[in-house]
């Protein structure tokens, strides 16, 4: 049996405990989803967790009476009316199918039917070895909009086997104690307030995070032959409406209305395509100046609806590592070719694999068909050539308004995917700002656009880091790469003179000074998963030494405090994973 098949006929199983259990029930939909199903109901009374057991009782018993689930067809949507009377949600359903369309129900036995397109197992005793579990409630609009009614999710992982099931609720467990929404204001990264969802406040802290993967960022681009911009946050609706954005992304965008009538309308730059267009189209452009790569790593808004927010995974306000790679359509091998070249070295120094996803002209897509063509095979020969044949998946439809991409879906500790970076190659809107480039024989021709992002959103990528890291993040990363703790306020002395040379060497450190236990200071450290916590006592004091506790357990007695210094130093330099354990001969 299929998986998704298991899955939605205990999804009716449990929609028919449901209505046996709270009379009066009405039915919504209840689709699969990645790691079982969910079904919404319209309640008499809220369903509490703790009577998810006694659901899920109910369920094995239905799955015992050994019932066939029998498919059949309504011949008109007046029946399939007549039939669900009382059932507004299913009503509102068959009103909306297309006139002609075929309508199925499949009933479980004789105890319940529900509108259905199926496939179902032919039988309950098919599902006896099925292992399930309700996990959740959660109000959920009706189709997704605040204008209809609440109602009540039940979230239910479902798997063939209990084995599965209970790896499942471990790597869920797991991701929990991994939250970056939990540990992010723990650490002291970040917080999120109520007065701008979706809209994060960095702390001192996150912010030297932010800004360390901001300036290995920039290093790395800089020997590569970008050039970083900036560009205004607000723009004319015209440059919008040039570019495309105003007739395809609109919603999206927070508009500001006009002051004072006949003045245009403004909008806050959502991304910055349009700007880099501008920044190009400046001056008379020659093939000798191609690649020409602009950078640019400005704040960005966009107007998300407030259902989708999610810690930094999902905000209003954030930054891209963004670039616009104005080339010839010769150079577009190479210069595919080169981005993920950057792609593996930014992904590689974090453990983090990534399969290329291609996604293809969607309907609303702007431009001639025929270029999108082009483009399209151009991104396949690309694949293709560095991935093999069966190396990519083809996203059908999924590409920007004006052209396909490559999107980069990573793996992290977890195993779970993440869409981080993008490869979007753009005839379109060069042509829609006129910018042009003059060739070998002096002919204009016009320029192709590579827009590409590594890291995507920094704070989405910092909330996977966090999580991929559980907070214990590299060395090299970390916010605070040693505390320095005096045992007593005997040794201030001495742990100001480590900390003076600490950050003399670039390194970034705290010290507490505070008259309090070793012991209290010590565990902050580890609270805030410091890699190195440097313990300065009367023996350290007299041989201008350090003790430190590394993260994670083990201890380095004694380490002459240049050789400390010289292996952070090293650890920054080579960007490692791994804490140097600080195993040196004193002899």
């Amino acid at each position: 049996m299929e998986l998704n098949v298991g899955r939605h006929s205990l999804a009716h199983v449990m929609a028919q405990a449901v209505t046996e259990m709270y009379p009066g029930t009405k039915l919504g939909i209840g689709p699969c989803i990645d790691d079982g199903f969910y079904y919404d109901f319209d309640l008499p009374e809220p369903i509490t967790p703790e009577r998810f057991a006694e659901i899920e009782q109910r369920m094995a018993a239905i799955l015992k009476t050994q019932t066939p689930f029998t498919r059949e067809v309504y011949p008109s949507k007046e029946t399939a009316l007549a039939a669900f009377a009382g059932e507004p949600y299913k009503e509102e359903l068959i009103r909306d199918l297309p006139d002609g369309e075929v309508i199925t129900v499949y009933h479980t036995g004789e105890g319940f039917t529900d509108l259905c397109r199926g496939p179902h197992a032919e039988n309950t005793r098919e599902l006896l070895g099925w292992a399930y579990k309700i996990h959740a409630a959660a109000g959920a609009y009706w189709r997704g909009s605040e204008k209809n009614p609440m109602l009540t999710r039940l979230y239910v992982y479902a798997f063939p086997k209990r084995d599965e099931l209970k790896a499942h609720i471990a790597r869920i467990e797991e991701a929990q104690k991994r939250d970056h929404r939990k540990l992010g204001p723990q650490l002291g990264l970040f917080f999120l307030h109520e007065t701008a969802p979706g809209m994060p406040y960095w702390l001192p802290k996150g912010l030297k995070l932010f800004n360390t993967l901001l300036d290995f960022w920039r290093r790395e681009h800089e020997e590569r032959g970008y050039q970083e911009i900036s560009a205004p946050l607000i723009n004319n609706a015209s440059l919008w409406v040039t570019s495309g954005h105003w007739a395809h992304y609109k919603d999206d965008m927070y508009v500001i209305p006009p002051k004072d009538e006949g003045d245009p309308a403004l909008a806050v730059k959502p991304m910055n395509c349009p700007n880099a267009m501008l920044v190009y189209g400046r001056s008379v452009r020659s093939y000798r100046e191609l690649p020409l790569r602009y950078s640019d790593c400005d704040v960005l808004h966009r107007a998300e609806a407030s259902g989708t927010l999610h810690g930094l995974f999902r905000v209003r306000m954030f930054r891209q590592d963004d670039s616009h790679n104005f080339i010839t359509k010769e150079q577009i091998p190479s210069e595919i070719n080169a981005i993920l070249d950057i792609a593996d070295r930014f992904y590689g120094i974090f453990n983090l694999s990534y399969k290329p996803v291609l996604s293809t002209r969607p309907e609303d897509f702007m431009g001639d068909p025929a270029l999108w063509e082009v483009a399209e095979r151009e991104l396949r020969a690309s694949l293709t050539e560095r991935f093999g044949e069966g190396g990519y998946t083809v996203n059908e439809g999924d590409g920007a308004f004006y052209g396909p991409k490559i999107d980069l879906i990573m793996t992290d500790a977890l195993g779970r995917p993440w869409q981080t970076g993008t490869i979007q190659l753009d005839f379109q809107l060069p042509r829609n700002f006129g910018l042009t480039y003059a060739d070998r024989d002096g002919t204009l021709k016009e320029p192709v656009v590579i827009h590409r992002v590594i890291y995507g959103s920094l704070e989405r990528f910092i909330g996977i880091l966090t999580e991929h890291f559980a907070g214990a993040f590299p060395f090299w990363l970390s916010p605070v790469q040693a505390g320095i703790v005096p045992v007593r306020t005997a040794h201030n002395e001495y742990a100001q003179t480590v900390l003076t040379a600490l950050r003399k060497a670039g390194l970034r450190c705290e010290a507490l000074f505070e008259d309090e236990s070793m012991g209290g200071k010590v565990n902050k450290f580890r609270q805030d998963k410091v890699p190195y916590t440097l313990v300065l006592g009367d023996r350290e004091a007299e041989a201008g030494t350090v003790s430190v506790k590394i993260r994670g357990g083990k201890q380095a007695q004694d380490v002459p405090l240049e050789a400390f210094i010289a292996s952070c130093a090293a650890q920054n330099e080579a960007l490692t994973l791994e804490l140097d354990q600080l195993t040196i001969d004193n002899a």
